[in-house]
């Protein structure tokens, strides 16, 4: 079996945050992988999802869980010990308890998150001996193109919003 190229799934999931950016979401998106004898690389794509919370009115379907969801449907059980997850933002704790509890082999991100992410910006649960599972975790690849992406859908909600403010009236003169 050929070893994932871990750029190429990486920009499997930039793919799908584009998805999400295009959907008005924050430009998050994920992919899982699992060992395919079969497959020409060995590896196949057994879950893919961005983020969803605004247009599902769920605020659990981030992409890695929306990717997790599909994944264990797929393979037809929650546990996915052989699978990696390929995600383009640092997991939050939710997601990253999530991928615990799946057991996954090992969790790659682009970006890290300095304000909820739990692979070591935040908080590091993945190193967390006392939990039942451990995952390997690795960062920064395609951190800029993920990184960038992000930073422009912020920088366009920013700009959105100091437009639709009105300006306050001006006092009458006399």
């Amino acid at each position: 079996m050929t070893p994932l190229d871990d750029q190429q799934a990486m920009s499997l999931a930039l793919q799908q945050a584009r998805l999400a950016d295009e959907a008005g979401e924050v430009p998050v998106g994920a992919i899982i992988v699992c060992p395919d004898p079969l497959a020409p690389s060995g590896w196949q794509v057994v879950g893919a999802g961005y983020n969803q919370p605004l247009g599902r009115h769920d605020p659990t379907a981030h992409a890695e869980v929306v990717a997790l969801r599909e994944a264990a449907s797929r393979i037809g059980n929650y546990r996915l010990p052989d699978c990696e997850l390929f995600v383009t933002l640092e997991p939050c704790a939710m997601c990253a308890m999530a991928t615990l509890h799946a057991r996954l082999r090992r969790v790659v991100f682009a970006a890290a998150d300095p304000k909820t992410g739990a692979a070591g910006s935040v908080v590091d649960l993945y190193a967390h001996q006392g939990l039942n599972h451990q995952t390997e975790i690795q960062g920064g690849v395609l951190a800029e193109p993920c990184g960038e992406l992000l930073r422009a859908f912020f920088a366009r909600r920013r700009a959105e919003r100091r437009s639709s403010r009105t300006p306050p009236p001006q006092e009458a003169r006399g």
